[in-house]
């Protein structure tokens, strides 16, 4: 049993990344995604370079654009559970691949394994455009802080696309998600940190503040800050949370 579920298993997941391998959708996305950044990077660069200094600078410059290029990522979730509703696919998925558990769940772990790779080009080619256009006004830079910085925000990206695509599977069509989440990460959250105390600590347990400890370092004197440790894990646990929800709704209602 044990190796007939594997073979399952490892069936239906090339069934999955073939379908978003092949997604014109999905490349347009990620292509577009990777342009914008580079050129955000430019531009936050260029008004950066005049008496930006040292290590920390080159990386918080560099990852600037995380605020926008989350987007490109939101629309990637999404675009990989709710396009084979469009036309009805989803009927068809359905009938080769009965077992819904198994294919909601694969869906989740073939785009993370298509989205980690890209998620760390795009972040790590604006953090090197950076340097390059700043190394004459930086002395060091830290191999292992730049890597663990680039894994963190590598890792939010990625769980902001799983998240993304638990709520496109839960609503199932594309526009009403995308308002759903773009609304909340572009208007909801902003505003909510800027109309709220500064003392509401809650506000960091929110996905899109916890996720931005895992790639920003805050400042020594900071209060109530999360390590990137605890920012992962919140992450994480709102992923999860999303995931199963999905999974819950997915196995209980007709495609």
């Amino acid at each position: 049993m044990s190796v007939s579920s594997s073979i399952k298993l490892r069936q239906i997941l090339g069934a999955e990344l073939d379908k978003l391998v092949t997604l014109p959708l999905i490349w347009f996305t990620l292509t577009g995604t990777f342009i914008l950044n580079l050129v955000l990077a430019a531009a936050f660069t260029s008004v950066g370079v005049q008496g930006a200094t040292g290590t920390q600078n080159i990386l918080n410059i560099g990852l600037a654009s995380m605020g926008y290029l989350q987007a490109g990522f939101i629309i990637l979730g999404i675009l990989a559970t709710c396009s084979e509703y469009t036309g009805g696919q989803i009927r068809t998925t359905l009938i080769t691949i009965p077992w819904r558990v198994f294919q909601l769940s694969t869906k989740h772990l073939a785009l993370a394994i298509i989205t980690l790779p890209m998620a760390f080009i795009i972040a790590a080619s604006a953090v090197l455009y950076t340097f390059i256009m700043m190394r004459d006004t930086t002395v060091v830079i830290e191999i292992d802080t730049m890597i663990t910085t680039l894994i963190g925000a590598t890792g939010y990206l990625t769980l902001t696309t799983l998240l993304s695509a638990a709520v496109g599977a839960l609503l199932r069509r594309t526009t009403p998600a995308l308002v759903v989440l773009l609304g909340y990460y572009f208007i909801v959250s902003p505003l909510t940190r800027v109309f709220l105390p500064s003392n509401k600590n809650f506000l960091n347990y929110f996905p899109d503040t916890a996720g931005s400890y895992m790639y920003m370092p805050s400042s020594s004197d900071e209060i109530s800050v999360l390590t990137p440790m605890q920012g992962t894990g919140i992450s994480m646990l709102w992923t999860l949370s999303f995931i199963t929800v999905a999974i819950v709704f997915y196995r209980k209602r007709d495609a």
